[in-house]
């Protein structure tokens, strides 16, 4: 694993742009790092707690852009669902994140198999009415963000240094 460097004056000009901007900052040297992709010898470039700030940035992209049905068939079931994502969410201080990931785990783990199943793009649309358990779960997720992302962006700045080295510029 590689020490990730972070722009002590990247993060100073983010922070005045608000949280979701500060944990970009991190983000985006993760993606760097990664080569922007998610792969065992990518991930392993990335301590513990990096993979983690990545994960809720790929879990927000997606959920945000379509929601869990969208996360899953991406791929990111796994990634999100079979790994401590829930368990570190609630450590970081976003326990009503890591309830709703919790429960979207429960349908996941339900229907794993047919959510499993390849389908064309034109096809993605009609898989939405066939998973509307998720509905609730995704715009409960639209009214938690901004709170959950307050909570993460104050555990990654009281604990800077799992998720980064901060160099003077």
């Amino acid at each position: 694993m590689n020490s990730i460097k972070i722009s002590d004056k990247a993060l100073m000009n983010a922070a005045k742009n608000g949280n979701w901007a500060f944990l970009e900052v991190f983000i985006d040297a993760y993606k760097k790092a990664t080569g922007d992709e998610l792969t065992a010898e990518s991930m392993a470039k990335l301590n513990g707690w990096q993979n983690v700030l990545l994960a809720f940035s790929v879990f927000r992209d997606e959920v945000r852009s379509g929601g869990f049905v969208q996360l899953i068939y991406n791929g990111y079931g796994p990634y999100i669902f079979e790994n401590p994502f829930a368990k570190a969410m609630k450590e970081m201080g976003a326990k009503e994140l890591s309830k709703l990931v919790y429960k979207a785990r429960e349908i996941y783990e339900l229907r794993k198999d047919d959510l499993a199943k390849e389908v064309e793009e034109d096809e993605l649309c009609e898989t939405y009415l066939d998973y509307e358990e998720f509905d609730p779960l995704d715009d409960e997720y639209i009214e938690l963000e901004a709170d959950s992302i307050s909570a993460i962006a104050h555990y990654v700045d009281e604990h800077i240094d799992d998720f980064g080295e901060v160099v003077k510029d």
